[in-house]
């Protein structure tokens, strides 16, 4: 296990490990549970990584799966040991979607369709803020301020030049003409936005209004994907009081195809580049 891999990714991995145990004893998790004398959600949280693993869980487990290779089990413990590390989203406190940032921070290429609002990947600080300032009017600025933080912080994906994120999204022309803040900062935000899109890992593409109706129509969605094939790819839909991850094969499939519509009906991404400066221009007037 590579020492790089940061701790959501870990649970993962771990959890995907216990999942596989599990199925090899022939056990549902409600037996696990029960045997165990815990809830069958936190098993079900333990194998999909979005609970934080302790050693005491991994010995327990692997004494109802009857591991007996110890280098199995100590090799398990080691992953729950490392598993409950911190990543650099943590030093900002409580972040609501940390398990997303997890993620996100050791994909290789993400996907991203949102019809509302640039993607946070590409907003300027000035869009964030009055973006943030918006959507969550009851929020303290300290809050707000500790969210731009975290977002310029997770845009260094973008602008590395070891290991650049690959980004391509897809956006609804509404995103565009949304003005968030003055139309000074929307134009900025449109440059910024035609600016970032000429990186070579960059793909922006544009579906324009009288494109009429698209697959896309149901809400925004991202789909991680991670270099290393024992990561399953990932579909992310963010809601307001909780967030939905989708791992079964066959649910990403079904938004990836949805995704390969979209861009087929997108302009092109030179043609899309021109479209936004257009608008840009709208608000420069």
């Amino acid at each position: 296990m590579a020492s790089h891999v940061n701790p959501t990714v870990r649970r993962r991995r771990l959890g995907q490990e216990l999942r596989r145990l599990r199925e090899l004893k022939g056990m549902t998790a409600e037996e696990v549970a029960e045997r165990l004398l815990v809830s069958q959600s936190k098993i079900s949280r333990l194998e999909n990584g979005r609970r934080s693993i302790s050693q005491r869980d991994v010995r327990d487990l692997c004494g109802v799966y009857e591991v007996d290779d110890q280098r199995v089990v100590d090799g398990l413990m080691q992953m729950a040991k490392d598993s409950r590390q911190q990543g650099w989203w943590h030093t900002f406190g409580d972040i609501p979607y940390s398990v997303y940032i997890g993620l996100e921070t050791d994909a290789a290429s993400l996907r991203i369709y949102d019809p509302q609002v640039v993607p946070g990947l590409l907003q300027t600080r000035f869009y964030a803020e009055a973006l943030i300032t918006g959507a969550l009017p009851e929020t303290p600025q300290a809050d707000i301020d500790k969210r731009v933080q975290v977002r310029m912080r997770r845009q260094e994906r973008i602008q590395s030049t070891e290991n650049p994120l690959r980004l391509w999204t897809v956006m609804d022309e509404a995103a565009l003409r949304r003005k968030v803040g003055s139309p000074g900062l929307m134009r900025e935000q449109l440059e910024h936005l035609v600016e970032q899109s000429q990186l070579p890992h960059v793909t922006v593409q544009v579906i324009p209004f009288d494109m009429g109706a698209h697959p896309g129509l149901n809400g925004q969605y991202a789909i991680l994907e991670f270099p290393d094939a024992a990561d399953s790819s990932v579909v992310y839909i963010e809601g307001v009081t909780s967030d939905l991850y989708l791992e079964k094969s066959g649910d990403v499939q079904k938004y990836s195809v949805m995704y390969e519509h979209l861009r087929a009906q997108a302009l092109n991404p030179e043609q899309s580049r021109e479209f936004i400066s257009g608008i840009a221009k709208d608000y420069a007037r």
